[in-house]
């Protein structure tokens, strides 16, 4: 019997949301890091060299927060802090080769699991309902925001339930 809270779009988001958010950090755990720690690598594969305030921003992330993110990620060697080459003041934060490598195997587990969850549509079903997700997140005012669990400050050796 279907429960009728799955009549609700947002019931049927919420439990998927929970289900993506508590297997992404499962399967992150072995390597160490949690689903935010992937999303900062990545944003750092992408534009490396940013200081921590300018990755703070696109990631949604208090000052405070990045600060330990980037704190874990280098006690471990895959980031490092230099001076910032215009600002005085700031510190650019560079992905490390070990970064890169790491940042390489969350993102071969994350694809397989991607498509495993989207393995029951076809690849044009599986477009469209990424574009249609878009849509919906831009129109709630999301607009390529990370998801909120990516705001949590705890400690990495948690099992925190975030999400990229």
């Amino acid at each position: 019997m279907t429960s009728p809270l799955y009549e609700y779009p947002a019931c049927l988001m919420t439990r998927l949301g929970v289900h993506v958010q508590e297997q992404l950090t499962d399967l992150l755990a072995p390597l160490g890091i949690q689903p935010r720690h992937f999303g900062l690598l990545t944003l750092l594969k992408g534009h490396d060299g940013l200081s921590q305030h300018q990755l703070a921003d696109p990631l949604a992330v208090h000052r405070n927060v990045m600060v330990g993110l980037v704190d874990d990620l280098e006690a471990r060697g895959l980031v490092e802090r230099r001076r910032h080459p215009t600002d005085r003041r700031a510190h650019a934060v560079h992905l490390l080769p070990a970064g890169r490598e790491l940042h390489a195997e969350a993102e071969t587990l994350i694809t397989e699991f991607e498509a495993k969850l989207l393995g029951c549509l076809s690849p044009q079903e599986a477009a469209t309902f990424v574009a249609l997700q878009r849509r919906v997140s831009e129109h709630a005012g999301l607009h390529h925001d990370v998801h909120p669990g990516l705001r949590s400050s705890r400690p990495a050796t948690q099992s925190a339930v975030s999400s990229v």
